[in-house]
Protein backbone atom coordinates (compact mmCIF):
# COMPACT_ATOMS: atom_id res chain seq x y z
CA UNK A 1 0.00 0.00 0.00
CA UNK A 2 0.88 3.32 -0.42
CA UNK A 3 2.26 4.90 2.98
CA UNK A 4 0.16 7.46 4.33
CA UNK A 5 1.06 10.59 6.07
CA UNK A 6 -1.29 12.66 8.65
CA UNK A 7 -0.94 15.47 10.33
CA UNK A 8 -3.29 15.55 13.43
CA UNK A 9 -3.99 19.15 14.58
CA UNK A 10 -5.63 20.60 17.66
CA UNK A 11 -7.64 23.50 16.66
CA UNK A 12 -6.53 26.54 18.01
CA UNK A 13 -7.53 28.76 21.35
CA UNK A 14 -11.14 30.14 21.50
CA UNK A 15 -12.71 31.95 24.19
CA UNK A 16 -13.88 29.57 26.25
CA UNK A 17 -11.37 27.17 26.38
CA UNK A 18 -10.15 26.52 30.41
CA UNK A 19 -13.87 27.22 31.45
CA UNK A 20 -16.56 25.58 30.08
CA UNK A 21 -16.58 22.36 28.53
CA UNK A 22 -17.54 23.35 25.15
CA UNK A 23 -18.22 19.97 23.37
CA UNK A 24 -20.34 19.87 20.16
CA UNK A 25 -22.05 23.10 21.12
CA UNK A 26 -21.63 25.32 18.02
CA UNK A 27 -21.18 29.42 18.48
CA UNK A 28 -17.28 28.98 19.82
CA UNK A 29 -15.07 30.98 17.74
CA UNK A 30 -11.31 31.26 17.70
CA UNK A 31 -10.42 34.04 19.81
CA UNK A 32 -7.15 36.61 18.65
CA UNK A 33 -4.84 34.37 19.90
CA UNK A 34 -6.42 31.27 18.20
CA UNK A 35 -6.37 32.97 14.89
CA UNK A 36 -2.46 33.99 15.43
CA UNK A 37 -1.68 30.71 16.31
CA UNK A 38 -3.64 29.01 13.57
CA UNK A 39 -1.22 30.95 10.65
CA UNK A 40 1.67 29.39 12.46
CA UNK A 41 0.20 26.07 12.47
CA UNK A 42 -0.52 26.69 8.59
CA UNK A 43 2.79 28.49 8.35
CA UNK A 44 4.60 25.12 9.69
CA UNK A 45 2.48 22.59 7.58
CA UNK A 46 2.72 24.89 4.46
CA UNK A 47 6.24 22.93 3.97
CA UNK A 48 4.97 19.71 4.37
CA UNK A 49 3.70 19.04 0.94
CA UNK A 50 -0.47 18.70 1.88
CA UNK A 51 -2.56 17.35 -0.80
CA UNK A 52 -5.86 17.97 1.45
CA UNK A 53 -6.95 19.65 4.48
CA UNK A 54 -9.85 17.57 6.11
CA UNK A 55 -12.05 18.91 9.83
CA UNK A 56 -14.36 18.74 12.19
CA UNK A 57 -17.57 20.45 11.29
CA UNK A 58 -17.23 22.81 14.81
CA UNK A 59 -16.05 26.30 14.10
CA UNK A 60 -13.06 26.46 16.18
CA UNK A 61 -11.82 23.27 14.29
CA UNK A 62 -12.87 24.78 10.72
CA UNK A 63 -11.91 28.12 11.65
CA UNK A 64 -8.03 26.37 12.07
CA UNK A 65 -8.25 24.28 9.33
CA UNK A 66 -9.37 27.08 6.87
CA UNK A 67 -6.06 28.71 7.67
CA UNK A 68 -3.66 25.45 6.44
CA UNK A 69 -5.79 24.86 3.80
CA UNK A 70 -5.15 28.65 2.21
CA UNK A 71 -1.45 28.58 3.29
CA UNK A 72 -1.10 25.23 1.71
CA UNK A 73 -3.59 25.70 -1.39
CA UNK A 74 -5.38 22.67 -1.22
CA UNK A 75 -8.97 21.62 -0.48
CA UNK A 76 -10.34 21.90 2.29
CA UNK A 77 -13.00 19.31 3.32
CA UNK A 78 -15.41 18.83 6.55
CA UNK A 79 -15.62 14.98 7.98
CA UNK A 80 -17.73 14.52 10.67
CA UNK A 81 -15.42 11.43 11.64
CA UNK A 82 -13.09 14.00 12.99
CA UNK A 83 -15.74 16.16 15.70
CA UNK A 84 -15.74 16.62 19.16
CA UNK A 85 -16.41 13.55 21.72
CA UNK A 86 -20.28 14.04 22.09
CA UNK A 87 -20.49 14.85 26.04
CA UNK A 88 -24.65 14.74 26.37
CA UNK A 89 -25.59 16.70 29.33
CA UNK A 90 -22.66 18.20 29.90
CA UNK A 91 -22.78 19.73 26.93
CA UNK A 92 -21.61 23.70 27.48
CA UNK A 93 -21.11 23.13 31.15
CA UNK A 94 -18.88 24.85 33.05
CA UNK A 95 -15.59 23.01 34.13
CA UNK A 96 -16.65 24.44 37.76
CA UNK A 97 -19.72 23.35 37.82
CA UNK A 98 -18.84 19.87 36.88
CA UNK A 99 -16.45 19.39 39.59
CA UNK A 100 -19.23 18.37 41.95
CA UNK A 101 -20.40 15.91 39.73
CA UNK A 102 -19.84 12.42 40.76
CA UNK A 103 -20.15 11.15 37.32
CA UNK A 104 -17.54 13.85 36.23
CA UNK A 105 -14.69 12.41 38.73
CA UNK A 106 -15.71 9.01 37.28
CA UNK A 107 -15.09 9.98 33.70
CA UNK A 108 -12.24 11.34 34.03
CA UNK A 109 -10.57 8.97 36.37
CA UNK A 110 -11.83 6.03 33.96
CA UNK A 111 -11.73 6.69 30.43
CA UNK A 112 -12.03 3.08 29.60
CA UNK A 113 -15.27 2.21 31.20
CA UNK A 114 -17.33 5.35 31.54
CA UNK A 115 -19.66 7.38 29.84
CA UNK A 116 -20.95 10.96 29.50
CA UNK A 117 -24.66 11.04 30.64
CA UNK A 118 -26.07 10.89 27.22
CA UNK A 119 -23.33 10.69 25.52
CA UNK A 120 -20.18 9.40 23.43
CA UNK A 121 -17.97 7.44 25.18
CA UNK A 122 -13.80 7.55 24.60
CA UNK A 123 -14.11 3.70 23.59
CA UNK A 124 -16.98 4.71 20.56
CA UNK A 125 -14.61 8.22 19.75
CA UNK A 126 -11.39 6.02 19.95
CA UNK A 127 -13.14 3.05 17.71
CA UNK A 128 -14.77 6.01 15.19
CA UNK A 129 -11.28 7.26 14.89
CA UNK A 130 -10.19 3.93 14.10
CA UNK A 131 -12.29 3.35 11.18
CA UNK A 132 -11.47 6.67 10.06
CA UNK A 133 -7.87 6.31 10.10
CA UNK A 134 -8.31 2.92 8.13
CA UNK A 135 -10.49 5.08 5.38
CA UNK A 136 -7.35 7.45 4.73
CA UNK A 137 -5.72 4.12 3.00
CA UNK A 138 -8.73 3.57 0.92
CA UNK A 139 -7.42 3.73 -2.94
CA UNK A 140 -7.53 6.84 -3.93
CA UNK A 141 -7.03 8.89 -0.87
CA UNK A 142 -4.62 10.96 -0.43
CA UNK A 143 -1.23 10.61 0.78
CA UNK A 144 -0.52 13.57 3.01
CA UNK A 145 -3.62 15.16 4.91
CA UNK A 146 -3.53 17.50 7.60
CA UNK A 147 -6.98 16.90 9.80
CA UNK A 148 -7.95 19.33 11.92
CA UNK A 149 -10.09 17.90 14.98
CA UNK A 150 -9.98 17.86 19.17
CA UNK A 151 -7.86 17.16 22.14
CA UNK A 152 -9.72 14.09 23.57
CA UNK A 153 -10.18 12.90 20.03
CA UNK A 154 -6.66 13.10 19.08
CA UNK A 155 -5.60 11.25 22.84
CA UNK A 156 -8.13 8.09 21.90
CA UNK A 157 -6.28 8.11 17.94
CA UNK A 158 -2.61 8.20 19.99
CA UNK A 159 -3.57 5.45 21.94
CA UNK A 160 -5.13 3.37 19.74
CA UNK A 161 -2.16 3.67 17.33
CA UNK A 162 -0.01 3.36 20.86
CA UNK A 163 -1.98 0.46 22.39
CA UNK A 164 -2.78 2.48 25.33
CA UNK A 165 -5.52 1.73 27.66
CA UNK A 166 -7.88 4.75 27.71
CA UNK A 167 -7.13 5.68 31.52
CA UNK A 168 -3.83 6.99 30.25
CA UNK A 169 -5.21 9.17 28.00
CA UNK A 170 -3.71 11.98 30.36
CA UNK A 171 -0.14 10.90 30.47
CA UNK A 172 0.35 12.98 27.55
CA UNK A 173 -0.43 16.12 26.36
CA UNK A 174 -2.12 17.60 23.00
CA UNK A 175 -2.46 21.59 23.63
CA UNK A 176 -3.91 23.68 21.48
CA UNK A 177 -2.72 24.44 17.83
CA UNK A 178 -0.41 21.64 18.12
CA UNK A 179 0.40 18.79 15.32
CA UNK A 180 0.49 15.34 16.22
CA UNK A 181 1.73 13.26 12.89
CA UNK A 182 1.26 9.65 12.45
CA UNK A 183 2.35 7.52 9.44
CA UNK A 184 0.16 4.22 8.06
CA UNK A 185 2.00 1.55 5.92
CA UNK A 186 1.83 -1.81 5.65
CA UNK A 187 2.96 -2.33 8.94
CA UNK A 188 -0.05 -0.59 10.12
CA UNK A 189 0.03 3.27 11.89
CA UNK A 190 3.05 4.63 13.89
CA UNK A 191 3.70 8.10 16.01
CA UNK A 192 6.28 10.34 14.49
CA UNK A 193 5.84 12.95 16.35
CA UNK A 194 3.11 14.49 19.57
CA UNK A 195 2.17 17.67 20.79
CA UNK A 196 4.87 19.62 18.34
CA UNK A 197 3.83 23.39 18.99
CA UNK A 198 4.16 25.89 15.84
CA UNK A 199 3.38 28.83 17.33
CA UNK A 200 4.78 30.75 21.07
Amino acid sequence: MTARTVHLVRHATHGALGGRLCGRAPGFDLSQEGRGQALAVAERLSAQGLEAVMTSPLERAWQTAEAIAEACAVPLQVDAGLIEIDFGDWTGAEFAALDDDPRWRRWNSDRGRTRPPRGESMAEAQARMARWLDGLCAPGAPSNVAAVSHADVIRAAVAHVLGLPLQFYDRFDISPASITTLRIDEDGPRLLTLNEIAHV
